[in-house]
């Protein structure tokens, strides 16, 4: 069974996930919290697999709640993260990924697919719409910073695999790319992360275009 934390601030987005949570035979609903300080004491204390975070709440929003939960050291397991959201191209959600969230998902996205987004990353997946977070993490980012310290951590390979992800490529189109498994891709990959203290592919794709190893495309004229 996948335990499954809702943190919705309106009361009915709240009873309508509540309600399909509790129709699915494979998941069960660890608790529902309506603000990020009740997600946060809910999260240390039932370690859902899932938490579905609304990204603006009153108090402790989606962003800080969410860094909150990802830094628990403490925890046995970290709970995947999915952003609830009512724009996709949002600096609120932008920074929630750059926080670790797994992915975002628009509050009018139909019940099956928000049920298979649950499933997604509850298996360690990301759900991440390569169109879609490309758009958002080029109109957020700021100005590439001074990274010559975290880049020197990385290996040659890492540090070109770690741009391949900025690219929203998946671990498939990499290993294509470079004549890799997709497993040695991943290793690679993980190693960075860990190397950077990254807790979810979304947060490489931002840090990507931070270290400016990705460029934003920007409209012209």
């Amino acid at each position: 069974m996948i335990s499954v934390l809702v943190a919705d601030d309106q009361e009915l987005i709240r009873a309508g996930l509540t309600a399909l949570l509790r129709a699915a035979p494979d998941l069960t609903l660890a608790g529902e919290a309506a603000d990020g300080h009740e997600a946060v004491r809910l999260a240390a204390g039932t370690r859902p697999d899932v938490i579905l975070m609304d990204v603006r709440m009153p108090g402790l929003d989606g962003i800080r709640a969410t860094q909150q939960i990802l830094a628990d050291t403490t925890a046995p397991h970290l709970p995947s993260i999915l952003i609830l959201t009512t724009f996709d191209i949002d600096e609120y959600v932008y920074q929630a990924l750059r926080a670790g969230a797994s992915g975002f998902l628009l509050k009018q996205t139909p019940a099956s697919r928000l049920l298979a987004a649950v499933h997604t990353v509850a298996a360690g997946d990301v759900l991440l719409s390569p169109t879609s977070t490309r758009r958002l993490v080029e109109a957020f980012t700021p100005a590439p910073r001074a990274a010559e310290e975290e880049l020197s951590m990385l290996t040659a390979r890492e540090r070109e695999i770690l741009t391949m992800v900025g690219q929203t490529l998946s671990n498939d189109e990499i290993a294509r790319m470079l004549h890799l498994s997709p497993a040695t891709v991943k290793t690679h990959l993980n190693r960075a992360m860990g190397k950077l203290g990254l807790a979810s592919r979304a947060h490489a794709v931002a840090l990507a275009y931070d270290l400016g190893l990705v460029a934003p495309r920007r409209p012209a004229g």
